[in-house]
């Protein structure tokens, strides 16, 4: 059970994030510390394959961040 909600809870703050993203420079900094929080979630949860697929979306947010000087 403690497993589902930081599940719920991981997704639901990347998500969030994802959302606000054109807000600020930051909010892709988050979204990709929330795709490494869900991709814990996978691993914990036997789901190997979303583990997997997190950490890459969270080199690409990271990416993004990097090469993001201003949003308008």
């Amino acid at each position: 059970m403690a497993v589902t909600i930081y599940g719920v809870c991981a997704v639901t703050f990347m998500i969030v994030m994802y959302a606000l993203e054109r807000r600020s420079r930051q909010f892709i900094a988050l979204f990709a510390l929330g795709c490494l929080l869900s991709s814990v979630y996978g691993f914990l949860s036997g789901a190997w394959p979303f583990g997997i697929a997190e950490i890459i979306w969270s080199g690409v947010a990271i990416q993004r961040y990097r090469n993001e000087t201003t949003i308008a």
